[in-house]
């Protein structure tokens, strides 16, 4: 089952809940804030986007700018970045995609991503 992790006063995440109950594929909402992804879930994200660890940041957020991220991720240990994600869902570039059964992490919304991606057979 998809696992998506939204933020409710995110317009993109409420663009992704709409296309998904649209599109009537099923999913589980979870607060990113209270329920970040799990360490698991963001080492498989990063994967699914070749190790590129900006990706998974939500670069737009006072959190990343207050914390200096811009700075200190290039200097940052993986394993660092991926607690600060994990302990804090403000970090994380949302909605959050996750259904490990199939190997899917998706970072974002983009209708035409999420439509070919959720589209393959599980």
């Amino acid at each position: 089952m998809l696992k998506l992790y939204t933020y409710k006063g995110c317009s993109t995440c409420r663009a992704a809940l709409k296309w998904l109950r649209d599109a009537k594929v099923p999913f589980v909402e979870v607060p990113i804030r209270e329920t970040p992804p799990s360490v698991a879930e963001l080492e498989a994200a990063l994967k699914a986007y070749d190790g590129k660890l900006g990706s998974l940041f939500n670069t737009s957020g006072q959190d990343y700018r207050a914390l200096g991220l811009k700075d200190r991720m290039p200097r940052m240990k993986l394993t660092e970045a991926l607690a600060l994600l994990n302990e804090n869902g403000n970090l994380v570039k949302r909605p959050f995609a996750a259904d490990a059964d199939r190997s899917l992490y998706l970072v974002g919304f983009r209708e035409e991503t999420w439509a070919a991606a959720l589209s393959q057979p599980g």
